[in-house]
């Protein structure tokens, strides 16, 4: 079953793609949580793809945290 992929942060947000992109450059914190947001994206889709196994439990997670770090990216974009 093929299930699409979850959008790149500046997909989801294009009105910040430049802030997006001078964060990454600019500020070490940002970078980092970008970072780990796009490693858990990739397990998720993986995992969704079947090319990795995960339990519901674990998937379920991975997919809380990449909302949480969604979350507080968008947060430091609308500083």
């Amino acid at each position: 079953m093929h299930i699409e992929n979850h959008p790149s942060l500046a997909n989801e947000f294009p009105e910040f793609k430049d802030k997006i992109h001078t964060l990454k450059t600019e500020n070490a914190h940002f970078a980092k949580l970008f970072e780990e947001y796009n490693t858990i994206d990739r397990e998720i889709i993986r995992i969704e793809e079947g090319v990795e196994h995960a339990g519901d439990f674990d998937l379920e997670t991975l997919k809380k945290k990449r909302l949480g770090l969604k979350d507080e990216l968008y947060q430091m974009l609308k500083a």
